[in-house]
């Protein structure tokens, strides 16, 4: 090797995934520089319970860069690891670890709302349900990712009392990452998991909200037949104009090779439906809460009679008195943030998703939205604030 080879070399670096979607995140990167200016978070403590992975890893920078002092936790399942001990080695206070246990995590997210942050950036409106039963005054308000959240969280208005912003309710959330990358996302992880073909398969996805039309659309276009079942008739009629089957919910299942739960509500699929879930049918959710699934009455129920786990895999097959099987990936958790290698929504969505996080943090931050936008969508100005920037780059 000549001395100039072994300079070059030298002069590389051993790049992780968090290294490659900071630097994906053409958004956020541009925020964090202008925040580095305007430090809209100077002397305040934001706390966060949100799926601690490399993307998260970029928002938070990205406040950090604002002059914020960062007390993080994750979700139900998909803490990595990895970002855990990247955030730690920045200084930043994480209590996360990577856990099914809900008393586990639980725990962590009472441990964030202890620390008594000022703003809260909100998945699944855990923190702010906590903060509910026990406010304190320095608490100004934040965001909430999730329609689950904002569900969760709309019936104590009252109680809370302050500026919280609904991401999910954007309309650049709803179709950058929900229609088109939570679709993708969860096509992926099927195969993922599976590394089956879904040519001719029958696909039914339960919930046409902007996710189940992503998801539908994806299997559809890799050669699916699907089949859409939601509750609401004129949800259904959409999806049937749109080009999907729409049969009875029972007949839904029963011709079902593989079941998607995209909801945001509990007890989609329960034990109830065993005598109708065909032999090999294969289940996986894709809803905030591993609740669509009633996966522990499955395990449970008298009819299944031995469990395979393929652990790598985080894939478990029950078999059946009758001989049929049925296959649960990541244990009805979100799939595409569990099982081998989770990737969850695709850079772009999230450096988009992400930046509207941002930006209505520091709306929220500076007082610019009072108690009376409490649990509502993002305001317009920051969606054309966004949506300019994120333009302005792509030309």
């Amino acid at each position: 090797m000549t001395y100039e080879n072994r300079k070059e070399r030298a002069m590389e670096k051993t790049a992780t995934r968090i290294d490659w979607i900071g630097s994906s995140c053409r958004l956020l990167r541009a925020t964090a520089m202008e925040f580095a200016e305007t430090r809209p978070f100077e002397g305040l403590s934001i706390g966060t319970g949100i799926h601690l992975e490399p993307k998260t890893v970029a928002l938070l920078m990205t406040l950090r860069a604002g002059g914020a002092n960062l007390i993080c936790t994750g979700n139900l399942n998909s803490t990595q690891p990895s970002t855990v001990e990247y955030l730690r080695s920045q200084g930043i206070k994480v209590f996360a670890t990577q856990t099914t246990d809900p008393v586990a995590h639980h725990d962590s997210l009472e441990a964030v709302v202890g620390e008594r942050p000022d703003l809260l950036l909100d998945n699944g409106g855990d923190l702010f349900a906590i903060a509910a039963k026990r406010p304190y005054s320095s608490l100004r308000g934040g965001t909430e990712e999730t329609t689950s959240g904002r569900t969760r969280l709309l019936p104590m208005r009252e109680q809370l009392n302050m500026p919280i912003l609904v991401i999910n309710d954007s309309p650049i959330k709803q179709f950058a990452e929900n229609r088109h990358a939570v679709g993708q996302s969860l096509f992926e992880s099927y195969m993922r998991f599976t590394n089956r073909s879904t040519n001719g398969k029958r696909v039914t996805v339960f919930g046409y909200g902007a996710c189940g039309k992503g998801t539908a659309a994806c299997f559809r276009n890799a050669f699916s037949t699907v089949s859409v079942v939601d509750l609401d008739s004129v949800t259904t009629l959409e999806a049937h104009l749109d080009g999907f089957v729409t049969p009875l919910r029972e007949d839904a299942i029963r011709s079902a090779d593989v079941l998607v739960t995209v909801t945001g509500f509990p007890n989609i699929i329960t034990a109830a439906d065993l005598p109708l879930i065909k032999d090999g049918a294969i289940l996986m959710n894709g809803g905030h809460f591993p609740l669509e699934i009633d996966v522990a009455a499955f395990r449970a129920h008298p009819d299944v009679v031995r469990i395979d786990r393929y652990e790598a895999d985080y894939i478990e097959t029950l078999h059946l008195k009758d001989g049929r099987s049925l296959h649960i990936l990541g244990e009805g958790h979100m799939a595409n943030l569990a099982g081998p290698r989770p990737l969850g929504n695709s850079v772009e969505s999230m450096d988009l998703g992400f930046a509207l996080q941002a930006r209505c943090l520091e709306r929220v931050a500076k007082g610019g939205v009072g108690p009376e936008a409490c649990v509502v969508p993002v305001p317009r100005d920051i969606d054309q604030m966004v949506a300019s920037a994120h333009l302005a780059l792509a030309r």
